[in-house]
């Protein structure tokens, strides 16, 4: 419920303004305790002021085990606590192999403990200093280098390079959830959004173009495990194809980004509305390799028909990306 308070002048200069009763209880407020404002724009958040705590959660993981603990850890890892407890009456041998190979795929966690009914679990790192636009940019970096590489690998039939880039996919994975773990900080408290220096809208167009292009990531790997299926080398033609499609598919994801980062708005809305604009092109593109594929044998065609929308659809989340720098170019109601 919206409550309004007037504002009054007391000391012949100074603003006062009374906050809830209800709500000061209910946080622990009274006469004598301090709080912290937070300007953003033209709103002003209030919390109340507290130690430097790390947060604990608690899990009872009896029921527990293989993919459902891993993603059971992540999400707690992601809601942003800093010390994770994982509880049974006896934990298992598989339980614990899980947990730590949890742990071993998100940045900053390390085994604190460990008892016969007991794991805790510590993020060892200091969240002020972590950064969500290093973050992004490093998943930038890394997908459309498995990107690349996938497509290469099928050029050459590079099973060896095929298997680094189904590896490498667990890292743009494990930036994804230090970028998510970064933004549901934001959204709990105004002070996180002022440890990082960026405002929350920003945090979430980071957010949502991090999430494109860890399914770039994604559609790379894709790619690779397809590459280790293929036996015959792939016609020229058909290779040819494949690498335009992928530099133009690049060149959308950048262009994307590059209007995401620049401070430019004017600048960001050209870069966007190009990238948006090629994706149609690129799709084009895909449909006159799809006639292409018509002369090779049915299995092998649907098989690189696969590698064609992989490809395309990473263009695809690049116009994502282009749409939301859109949205963070355009003036501010």
């Amino acid at each position: 419920m919206v409550e309004t308070r007037k504002v009054q002048v007391t000391g012949g200069s100074t603003y006062t303004v009374s906050i809830p009763k209800d709500w000061a209880t209910e946080n622990g407020v009274s006469a004598g305790s301090e709080v912290e404002f937070y300007p953003e724009g033209d709103s002003l958040f209030l919390t109340p002021r507290t130690e430097d705590e790390r947060t604990e959660g608690t899990l009872d993981i009896s029921s527990l085990a293989g993919e459902e603990l891993t993603r059971a850890v992540m999400t707690m890892y992601v809601s942003g606590f800093d010390i994770i407890a994982l509880e049974n009456s006896r934990i298992t041998n598989d339980q614990r192999r899980t947990i730590r190979k949890a742990t071993q795929s998100l940045v900053g966690l390390e085994v604190l403990e460990e008892t016969r009914d007991r794991v805790v679990i510590r993020d060892l790192l200091d969240s002020s200093e972590l950064s969500i636009h290093n973050a992004v940019t490093r998943m930038r970096l890394i997908a459309l280098s498995m990107l690349e590489d996938a497509v290469a690998a099928l050029e050459e039939l590079d099973t060896d390079m095929a298997r680094d880039v189904i590896q490498r996919d667990d890292d743009v994975d494990r930036l994804w959830m230090v970028v998510s773990r970064i933004f549901r900080a934001t959204l709990r408290t105004p002070k996180a959004a002022e440890e990082l220096g960026l405002p929350r809208e920003i945090c979430f167009d980071y957010h949502s173009s991090a999430r494109q292009l860890e399914r770039v990531g994604d559609h790379a790997t894709k790619i690779a495990h397809l590459t280790l299926n293929i036996e015959e080398p792939v016609p020229d033609t058909v290779i040819r194809a494949l690498l335009e499609l992928h530099d133009d598919a690049k060149a959308v994801v950048d262009g994307g980004m590059d209007a995401l980062f620049t401070d430019d708005s004017v600048e960001a809305t050209r870069l966007a509305n190009a990238a948006r604009e090629s994706v149609q092109e690129i799709d084009e593109h895909a449909r006159a390799i799809d006639e292409l594929l018509r002369e090779l044998d049915p299995a092998r065609a649907q098989m690189l028909g696969l590698i064609v929308d992989s490809i395309s659809r990473s263009a695809d989340y690049g116009g994502n990306i282009a749409e939301t720098a859109l949205q963070k170019a355009a003036p501010t109601p």
